[in-house]
């Protein structure tokens, strides 16, 4: 049994340690946006699925000879594509939608590997029950999971601090093949040790059993669809909805497969009447955090919810799985439901709704089933289905000022998360705004009072560190890039005879900025608009000759980290004026950017200053920026000088490259 356990962990650990190795290295190329996570699940679940396609298909269809010969083969054509190192020619150049190049790229990058991985949990099983017909062979399967589970753990913690992208690559196509040679020797095992035909008699009885039904085929699709439903539903609410925390979406994977482990490890952790009344109870208080975003409470609510709900899905699917002849045709339909799970929130959702509306969805579906499945306790149930709704529905009428009609101006979304536009304080004509959001992190907003709409405000007010960088350049003519265009707040700035160039990678910010806010076409300076990556459009750009670069594109979640590194210094260097100026907003809740950028200055050899505003009492917004430039003056100016901070560095803080950078070392 040791081999084919071996294989199945090996297996189950490369499966999941590839996804963010992969992923990692492509997040630089789409802008460091969230959805890039979300749209490689989609591929890895859909991948999932034709594994198990093949392994119930080859399980059936082939004498046990030829299967192992077809897979040996398809092992030995895998390793062509090693290493699993990213082609350059796939970096985006136009402004399509990135979701169909992000899968061309994993096809053509990890296709087969990652295919033949997912095969092994299915059809190592089913070898090993060819052999063993009394064991308890979905135990196997709780393994693949414990090993898939350490690996998502592995990787932020004791890997990615610790090992260059590229270096991750190399060693992971070098386990990929420990695997291959373990995968082979599981298969020539099975054909050794098959039972005798007499033997295979005697367990006759046991193992002929008739096919599952096409109900309860759908039955276990249906529960693996909304266990991955909820799975990324969850995830994009946390993410998107109440708090950017980086790397916040391996929580919920983690909680999705420990309780995949939890309920096929064979102790009956899961019992439907220990776990009915604390599902409605959680579906309730996670209706609440739709409404109320406070962080300290909407995320374990919403991560106790997602367990409780993957406990119950998982755990019905458990209870339902066949006899050891039918687990290919079981892990098949269990993957298909995976994939259309996934799908539903990675793309037709992102299609289809012009908000993050499936998180509520999901809800109501869970409450559904539930409902259905326990239906005959006729009074207990639909009273808590009901107090549920109840609760939910409250908290909607309390906050239905925020989701007024009549307040909000937008709402879009597309590839790269929801933007919003909406009117606050219509009773206060001077503090009268219109916000632009985008998920939670305000990107900028205008007043509406005629004499105040060239007013800077928010993050990039005259006090702030952006605007006594703007102060200090008294100079005529001023070429200024700026990455992040937001509301265009910063246009306000221009003067007469400057050239304000903006870069943003979301053709949907172009468009609200232009059409419902009056920044740039107000602005004294001559307006540029770029459509793309800032860095990918700048390093295919001549020299722009800029007096000060703004990069304001780390205050959201999953920061592109691919603009704060080494590589993209030596990119704005370039297209800076000797004695220009380099300014990073970086106002953030949970991370710690000064010690980085301080790093890169000093590595630059430029003079790095922390900017500071503290909050006011009017508006409560605070900022922090931070300033660099070859230049002395800079730090002498008296519009910069009184608001220089110290920066405390981070013990064992490296210099971030492309190749080299980790966000888990600047958490606050």
């Amino acid at each position: 049994m040791l081999i084919y356990a071996f294989t199945i962990f090996v297996s189950a650990f490369l499966l999941f340690l590839v996804q963010p190795i992969i992923a990692k290295q492509i997040l630089p190329w789409f802008g460091g946006s969230a959805a890039v996570w979300t749209t490689c699940m989609v591929f890895f679940q859909c991948v999932l699925f034709a594994g198990y396609a093949y392994a119930d298909w080859s399980s059936r269809k082939l004498a046990s000879k030829r299967q192992v010969i077809v897979h040996g083969l398809l092992l030995a054509a895998s390793l062509a594509c090693l290493p699993i190192v990213a082609g350059a020619g796939w970096k985006p150049e136009g402004a399509d939608d990135p979701s169909w190049r992000i899968l061309g790229l994993l096809t053509v990058t990890i296709g087969l590997p990652y295919f033949l991985l997912s095969t092994t949990g299915p059809l190592v099983q089913a070898w090993f029950a060819r052999g063993y017909p009394l064991a308890t062979v979905y135990r196997l399967y709780a393994l693949s999971n414990l090993a898939s589970l350490l690996a998502l753990l592995a990787y932020p913690f004791l890997i990615e601090p610790w090992v260059p992208t590229v270096m991750q690559a190399w060693i992971w196509s070098g386990a990929y093949l420990l695997f291959a040679l373990a995968c082979a020797a599981s298969g020539i095992r099975s054909l050794r040790h098959a039972l005798p035909a007499a033997s295979a008699q005697a367990f006759e009885p046991v193992k002929k059993t008739p096919p599952p039904a096409l109900r309860e085929q759908l039955t276990w699709l249906l529960f693996s669809a909304m266990g991955a439903f909820m799975l990324l539903a969850v995830t994009n609410h946390i993410t998107h909805d109440l708090a950017s925390v980086p790397f916040l979406w391996i929580l919920p994977l983690s909680l999705y497969l420990f309780t995949f482990i939890l309920c096929f490890e064979g102790r009956n952790w899961y019992q439907r009447k220990w776990f009915i009344a604390p599902l409605v109870l959680l579906v309730a208080a996670m209706a609440w955090t739709v409404m109320e975003v406070e962080l300290k409470a909407g995320i374990p609510i919403s991560l106790a919810g997602l367990f409780v709900i993957c406990m119950f899905f998982h755990g019905e699917l458990a209870a339902r799985k066949p006899a050891p002849e039918h687990l290919t045709r079981f892990y098949l339909m269990m993957s298909l439901g995976g994939a259309l799970g996934g799908l539903a929130v990675g793309i037709v959702a992102v299609k289809l709704f012009n908000a993050n509306y499936e998180f509520a969805l999901g809800l109501v579906l869970t409450l559904v089933v539930a409902a259905t499945l326990v239906r005959q306790l006729r009074l207990a149930v639909p009273l808590l289905v009901l107090a549920a709704g109840a609760f939910g529905g409250y908290y909607a009428y309390a906050n239905r000022d925020y989701f007024n009609a009549q307040s909000t101006m937008l709402m879009k979304r597309n590839f790269y998360g929801a933007l919003s536009v909406r009117e606050f304080h219509r009773d206060q004509p001077q503090m009268a705004v219109r916000r632009f959001v985008h998920g939670v992190i305000m990107h900028g907003e205008q007043f509406l009072a005629p004499e105040r709409l060239d007013e800077a405000t928010a993050y990039f007010r005259q006090q702030s560190g952006i605007g006594r960088a703007m102060a200090a350049l008294e100079q005529p003519n001023r070429r200024i890039g700026i990455i992040g265009l937001g509301a265009g707040t910063l246009a306000t700035y221009g003067r007469d005879g400057d050239t304000m160039r903006f870069y943003d990678i979301n053709p949907d910010v172009i468009d609200v900025a232009q059409s419902h806010f009056s920044f740039l076409s107000r602005s004294k300076a001559k307006i540029e608009l770029v459509l793309g990556d800032a860095r990918l459009a700048m390093e295919r750009e001549a020299p722009q000759a800029y007096d000060l670069i703004v990069i304001d594109a780390f205050s959201g979640d999953s920061i592109p980290v691919h603009l704060a590194t080494n590589e993209a210094m030596a990119v704005y260097l370039r297209h800076l004026k000797p004695g220009g100026v380099i300014a990073f907003h970086i106002s953030n809740k949970f991370l710690r950017l000064a010690p980085v950028l301080a790093q890169l200055a000093a590595h630059r050899g430029l003079d790095g200053m922390f900017v500071t505003e503290p909050a006011n009492r009017r508006d409560n917004y605070s900022s922090d920026w931070f300033l660099m430039s070859a230049s002395p003056a800079l730090r002498r100016h008296p519009a910069v000088a009184p608001q220089i901070e110290p920066v405390e560095p981070i013990a064992g803080l490296g210099l971030w490259t492309d190749d080299f950078n980790n966000l888990f070392r600047i958490l606050k």
